[in-house]
């Protein structure tokens, strides 16, 4: 391995979150890197549709936004590699972050790892993901054009990535195990006017099966416990679309600074109990996860490590 980069402010991350820091960071000219795993962007890049962001006078995608915020992040000296961090060292003073490429060393860390999708946990559903299974919208909405949808969940991003995929298929059901839909009104009075979207009360998915393709579903009623197949009749296939929450990224991080769920526990100032350590966006304990919060945690953290 090549020899230690220094940094004075490493990010792990490159959502909004991390953009955003690193966007403030160069501003306030450290020297800042980003690390980023996937994809800049995070989560958010799999929403076709943001409405929400403060400015937006029409609707764009997660994408393209993030898109903009990494712009403008080089804009102002930050770098960015794509590389998978395999351990840290946070406590004193050099912190050291391992990646499969290269090692790196900081003053600060700004710890911004964002959360990834939950699963059913069902059986099948490992067995189906990218074959009937998915977890992005925006990403395989178009492989299930005029087939049957099913979406599961009920919050914000269950219900309106189940509108989105009405784009596709006129048959798009949303799976919901409560009663009531638990998104904003405003996004379920979409919901129900929207056309081609029905709903299932009160289910849950209990098992999800097929031979080459998904063609199977078996549903439990949430009340009774009873037991129904879903099948996709004539058509050829169906597809399961998978919106019930996040799991926090925190895996390489030391339970010091995590609660219970495995989110990280951060102050006002965005600062964990390990001095020069920032936690921002959705890895940390908060209220709201959303993309203003996230570039707002960005700032508050760069903002302070910079000072």
């Amino acid at each position: 391995m090549s020899e230690v980069k220094k940094y004075d402010i490493v990010i792990i991350g490159g959502g909004p979150a991390g953009l955003s820091a690193a966007i403030y960071a160069g501003r306030a000219m450290a020297k800042t890197l980003v690390i980023e795993g996937e994809a800049t962007g995070g989560q958010i890049i799999k929403t076709a549709e943001i409405e929400n962001y403060p400015g937006q006078l029409e609707s764009e995608s997660g994408y393209t936004l993030c898109e903009r915020m990494l712009a403008q992040a080089q804009h102002f000296g930050a770098e960015l590699v794509y590389d998978n961090v395999v351990s840290v060292e946070l406590e004193g003073q050099p912190k050291r972050i391992v990646c499969s490429g290269a090692e790196y060393e900081a003053d600060k860390v700004i710890i911004a790892t964002g959360a990834s999708p939950a699963k059913i946990g069902c059986p099948g559903e490992a067995e189906f993901t990218g074959m009937g299974v998915s977890y992005c919208a925006t990403c395989d909405g178009a492989f299930f054009r005029n087939l049957p949808i099913y979406v599961v969940g009920g919050g914000d991003s269950a219900v309106e990535e189940a509108m989105f995929l009405t784009r596709f298929s006129k048959k798009v059901t949303l799976i919901h195990r409560r009663d009531a839909l638990r998104a904003a009104k405003s996004i379920q009075e979409k919901a129900f006017a929207t056309d081609g979207l029905s709903f299932m009360w009160n289910t849950k998915v209990a098992e999800i099966g097929g031979k080459g393709a998904l063609t199977s579903i078996i549903v439990e009623d949430t009340t009774t416990g009873e037991r129904r197949e879903l099948t996709p009749g004539e058509d050829r296939s169906m597809g399961v679309f998978v919106f019930i929450g996040l799991v926090p990224n925190s895996a390489l991080f030391p339970a010091s600074i995590k609660d219970e769920r495995g989110y990280i526990i951060t102050n006002e100032d965005m600062e964990t109990s390990i001095p020069s350590v920032y936690a921002i966006g959705d890895i940390r304990v908060k209220t709201l996860r959303q993309v203003v919060t996230a570039c707002a945690d960005g700032a508050i953290a760069a903002f302070n490590a910079t000072k």
